[in-house]
C-alpha cells in the first residue's frame, strides 16, 4: 500500500472529499479495469489501483477534484446563483464546464485519455451510473466525469507503461 505519509494535505482532502461522495479507489480502479482488461493479459486489480494512485499525485488532478465537488455541494444547497444553479442542478447537456475540468485530468497523461474518456462517459459503467441518477437528490454534475477522467488517465497511464514494457523487452 502506498505511503500515506508522503500525500500532500492537498491530496488528502481530494481523497477524503472523493470517499465522502461515496466514491473509493476500488471505485475507480474497477473503470480503469473496465477499460484496459481487453489489452493487457493478467491484469489485476492491484495494477489499477496504483495507476489510480499515481494519477491522484498529480496537483492539477487533486484541484479539479476539489473545485468540482465543491461547485457539485454548493448547486446541492441552492447557493448558486441563477442561472447556474439550475445549470449545474440539472446537468444541463450544453454546459461543458464539468467536461473541461475533466479535460483537464485527462491531459495529464497524453491523447489517448480522451478516447478513453469519451468512451466511459458514454457506457457510464460501475459508479459512474450511480453518480449520473438524478434522482438521489445529489448533485454529481462534476464528480461523474471526474471520476471517469480519473479512470481514462489511470487507463492512459498503464498503455504508456505497457508499451514502455514492452519498448524494453525488444
Amino acid at each position: 500500500m502506498e505511503n500515506q505519509t508522503n500525500r500532500s494535505e492537498l491530496e488528502k482532502k481530494a481523497r477524503d472529499w472523493l470517499s465522502e461522495r461515496g466514491v473509493t479507489i476500488d471505485d475507480i480502479a474497477d473503470l480503469v479495469y473496465y477499460l484496459q482488461a481487453n489489452y493487457h493479459d493478467g491484469l489485476d486489480m492491484d495494477t489499477c489501483r496504483d495507476n489510480v494512485n499515481r494519477v491522484f499525485g498529480k496537483r492539477e488532478v487533486q484541484n479539479a477534484i476539489l473545485t468540482g465537488i465543491q461547485l457539485d455541494c454548493l448547486a446541492e444547497q441552492k447557493k448558486l446563483d441563477q442561472p447556474l444553479q439550475q445549470t449545474i442542478e440539472t446537468d444541463e447537456s450544453l454546459y461543458g464546464i464539468d467536461e473541461i475540468i475533466a479535460f483537464s485530468i485527462v491531459n495529464v497523461y497524453g491523447s489517448i485519455g480522451f478516447t478513453n474518456y469519451g468512451y466511459i462517459d458514454k457506457q457510464k459503467p460501475g459508479i459512474l451510473g450511480p453518480l449520473n441518477d438524478k434522482s438521489t437528490g445529489e448533485c454529481h454534475t462534476f464528480l461523474d466525469d471526474i471520476v471517469g477522467a480519473i479512470a481514462a488517465a489511470a487507463s492512459s497511464r498503464l498503455a504508456h507503461s505497457a508499451a514502455d514494457d514492452a519498448l524494453l523487452d525488444e
